[in-house]
């Protein structure tokens, strides 16, 4: 007499073998083949071309919440898709220029020299060495120092601004650029402050946890104050929710909770952790070119997607 306990574990057996062999039934098979679909519908997609240069300040005044990672990986995604984009890494930790793998150590022309010394930004402006079509503005050590030094400078807030309009200027229509991103560092001080007068959209990336919501307030009433006294044409355009984790209740209730006040400015793409995008620096690269098929990488393109469709 057959066993029918045996029966059922031999039964069992055969549909996980079955399930491992066609890739269904495992949530990590599920996964993969998601973002395989994911990769190849960006891969077909064609990012539209803004009708004139859009110039993005990345700016959150709290540390850790991947502001210069979401600079970075949303200008080399662009950049991955045929559009021209420049990077100024305002920032004197310097993380823009060593994912973008440029030169930026003392000496070398920079953002600093820029803002100091009055150097035409033509003459600091570097190629990626990764994507043909991306430009970096280093920032080197010697920046630490730039927001004492701009005290005494006269205009000290335009000093960014009067800059990269020269630059910008003074290019041919083929050398245009169609976004440029400004890297600020975590704080609210005469760096930021120059990149929010140069900058026409402010984009904030927001980490999917508490305390990243308790400084937005600030923030925000920082927007309205340059936009009010130095900036008219400067307005909040874009957040970013960053190191978003689905499991956990805390990151739906922040997600839902910025998209209930900012309906209209918030991503509908959502960065997840991921390994890939924190090792990525440390190979010189974007998660763009370090790992494509990450879902790091497939987030941040689905994000500049977005990002280049509401400029048309």
């Amino acid at each position: 007499m057959a066993d029918p306990l045996r029966a059922r574990r031999t039964a069992k057996a055969t549909d996980t073998a079955e399930d491992k062999a066609s890739g269904s039934g495992s949530p990590i098979a599920d996964a993969l083949t998601s973002a395989r679909s994911a990769r190849a519908r960006l891969d077909k997609l064609t990012f539209p071309r803004p009708s004139s240069t859009r110039i993005i300040t990345v700016a959150n005044q709290k540390g850790g919440v991947g502001k210069t990672t979401t600079a970075v990986n949303l200008a080399a995604a662009l950049a991955k898709h045929g559009l021209r984009v420049l990077v100024i890494d305002a920032d004197p930790q310097g993380n823009a220029s060593t994912a973008l793998g440029v030169e930026h150590r003392a000496g070398t022309p920079s953002i600093y020299e820029i803002l100091i010394e009055g150097m035409p930004m033509a003459e600091a402006v570097k190629q990626s060495t990764d994507i043909e079509s991306l430009y970096v503005v280093p920032a080197t050590i010697n920046l630490s120092g730039a927001e004492i030094e701009l005290v005494s400078v006269v205009s000290r807030e335009t000093v960014l601004k009067r800059a990269l309009t020269g630059y910008l200027e003074g290019l041919d229509s083929g050398e245009a650029y169609d976004y440029v991103f400004i890297d600020c560092p975590p704080s609210l001080g005469l760096l930021t402050i120059n990149a929010m007068v140069a900058g026409e959209e402010v984009l904030i990336p927001i980490q999917c946890e508490y305390y990243a919501l308790e400084g937005l307030s600030q923030l925000l009433k920082n927007i309205h104050l340059v936009a009010g006294a130095l900036n008219p044409d400067l307005r909040l355009s874009t957040l970013v929710l960053t190191m978003f984790d689905r499991r956990t209740n805390l990151a739906n209730e922040v997600a839902h909770d910025v998209r209930s006040h900012f309906p209209e400015e918030t991503l509908n793409t959502k960065i997840p952790r991921s390994v890939r995008i924190s090792e990525a620096p440390s190979f010189e690269q974007t998660v763009i070119t370090y790992d494509p098929t990450s879902s790091g990488a497939i987030a941040y393109e689905q994000a500049a997607y977005e990002i280049a469709k509401r400029g048309v």
